[in-house]
């Protein structure tokens, strides 16, 4: 069994996504013993039939859905058995300042979430942020009690990066995990990315990393 496999989130994110990838995706990840499935919330009910822990997404992939509309997607996602939240954060807010409306929006999200038992990881979008402003995320999102903050939708210009996985587990709690996605293809980036600090991985290359895994002989973590 791959040891990297159970860092992955085996994800499908695609508007065009069928049921018959999703019977794919959760097959797979029964078979290489991927940490979970991130799918698009309508077929959230299909992933958690096939047995497989499921992840979804919240106002994605911009994240500038209004709140409520925000609140009314964990609710749904939440009723359909989803056991993890990918939350994307409203970045027109970011860029504007409005750091108390980003505050309160991720409070009145993740208290349902965590109120179900649920996990919460909140996407910042990394790649189109400056430095100073991811560590305001770590500051902020890492002082409401969030369990993973996570690099990317996959949807920006730039993906996960080593320096932005860095940057966030130094500015992180130690309790808040970070979750790198986005661009993310080979077993050598997906190493790295665990290596400055990453506790989770959102790809769609998945079984191709594991087999690269394999085929290089590593045996750590």
């Amino acid at each position: 069994m791959s040891k990297l496999a159970s860092y992955i989130d085996h994800t499908i994110l695609k508007p065009t996504t069928s049921h018959i990838e999703i019977n794919r995706i959760c097959k797979e990840a029964l078979e290489y013993g991927f940490a979970a499935v991130c799918v698009p919330p309508p077929f959230v009910v299909l992933a958690r039939s096939t047995g497989v822990r499921v992840a979804t997404v919240i106002g994605f992939p911009f994240g500038y859905s209004v709140s409520t509309a925000k609140l009314a997607e964990v609710k749904q996602a939440l009723a359909d058995g989803a056991d993890e939240l990918d939350v994307v954060i409203n970045l027109v807010a970011l860029k504007a300042g409005d750091w108390s409306g980003l505050e309160a929006e991720m409070r009145a999200l993740t208290g349902p979430i965590h109120g179900a038992g649920r996990v919460v990881k909140v996407i910042i979008e990394s790649g189109v942020l400056t430095d100073e402003e991811i560590i305001r995320c770590c500051e902020l999102y890492g002082g409401l009690g969030v369990d993973f903050l996570k690099t990317s939708t996959g949807y920006a210009e730039r993906g996960a990066t080593v320096e932005a996985v860095r940057l966030m587990r130094a500015y992180l709690p130690s309790n808040v995990r970070i979750k790198a996605s986005g661009g993310i293809r080979t077993y050598a980036l997906a190493r790295q990315l665990i290596d400055a600090g990453a506790d989770r991985l959102g790809c769609s290359a998945s079984v191709e990393i594991v087999r690269g895994e394999s085929a290089s002989g590593f045996d750590g973590y």
